[in-house]
């Protein structure tokens, strides 16, 4: 591990020979050429216009590779020797697309600009350290083909992604961020807003203690985010309902149930129980609209009528808070 961190065990880019060069170069097409196709595979079911694009990608790093190999066997025979990008310090590393799942559109897209930035970087490096003009040549017009890729990708978006088939994708994107995030946040953010109004609430007007009613909205909150988080999380894999991965979606639900609960909690740290108290009935106020605005925003839920829900919903057990911590 410290080896990694302080790059002890590896060489510095400028102790390679022009063979050992040409070798790191192909190994990086080749490892590039694979991350496009798995980008590919992974979006091919959702995404299939975007899932082509990359497929071409891929394609055009196993033209570099063979170029490379071309000229390694031309100048140093058919050996070619293992060298990688771990093995170099201080050269750009690569995430595997299973470190950049789910594969949201930006975000590949994103990755796939900075891995051609990264790599023409290289390639200008490459070429000023080497004294043989033809592969000099080669590693320049490489560099060059890196910085035009961007250009390329914008190509063959516009070649494979219509606006049509690009606004379905965008489209499909916004529908599985709202069932893997919104869908269960906003569950969760319900949960803990509404349901621990009446602990909370009960408690201060039972104790008018402002410590004692803290730690019971504290207990309510964390206690609220756990049991949201586990039932989210073990109700369904997301596999036939495609709502996703059930670690995101449970940690979406428990931490925005935890965060309800504690929003009107935090205040019973003020030691005034009447000065708490309004700050409390205050933050519950926009938590409730915060909700209407959610479901109409994302849920596409007529505000009136979210608002009406919520409220009332709010009202009526803010209101069985007060009259059993007052019985």
């Amino acid at each position: 591990m410290l080896s990694r961190v302080f790059g002890f065990g590896r060489r510095p880019f400028s102790s390679l020979s022009e063979q050992e060069i040409l070798a790191l170069a192909i190994s990086s097409e080749e490892d590039d050429a694979r991350i496009y196709r798995a980008y590919a595979e992974g979006l091919a079911a959702d995404f299939p216009h975007s899932a082509k694009l990359f497929e071409e990608m891929a394609a055009e790093e196993d033209g570099h590779r063979a170029a490379l190999i071309e000229k390694h066997r031309q100048r140093f025979g058919e050996y070619i020797p293992l060298i990688r990008r771990e093995h170099v310090s201080g050269y750009y590393e690569r995430k595997p697309d299973w470190l950049v799942r789910p594969l949201g559109l930006e975000k590949v897209r994103a990755q796939a600009a900075l891995m051609e930035r990264q790599a023409y970087a290289f390639y200008s490096e490459a070429a000023k350290r080497t004294t043989d003009a033809s592969t000099r040549k080669l590693l320049g017009d490489l560099a060059a083909i890196e910085q035009s890729h961007e250009k390329l990708a914008h190509n063959l978006e516009r070649q494979h992604v219509s606006g049509e088939a690009r606004d379905e994708e965008a489209e499909i994107e916004r529908r599985q961020f709202i069932l893997t995030y919104v869908q269960p946040g906003l569950a969760g953010l319900m949960d803990g807003s509404v349901s621990t109004l009446a602990p909370i609430f009960a408690a201060a007007f039972a104790t008018h203690d402002t410590w004692q009613t803290f730690l019971v909205g504290l207990a309510a909150s964390l206690g609220a985010g756990i049991s949201m988080g586990f039932t989210e999380a073990a109700s369904d894999d997301g596999r036939l309902s495609g709502r996703g991965s059930p670690i995101k979606r449970g940690f979406a639900s428990g931490i925005m149930t935890t965060l309800g609960g504690l929003g009107h909690a935090l205040p019973y740290l003020i030691t005034d129980f009447w000065t708490a108290t309004t700050v409390a009935i205050i933050i519950v106020f926009f938590e409730l609209w915060a909700i209407a605005y959610i479901q109409n925003r994302y849920m596409d839920t007529p505000f009136l009528r979210a608002a009406f829900q919520v409220v009332l919903g709010g009202a009526l057990v803010f209101a069985a808070g007060v009259l059993i911590g007052n019985a």
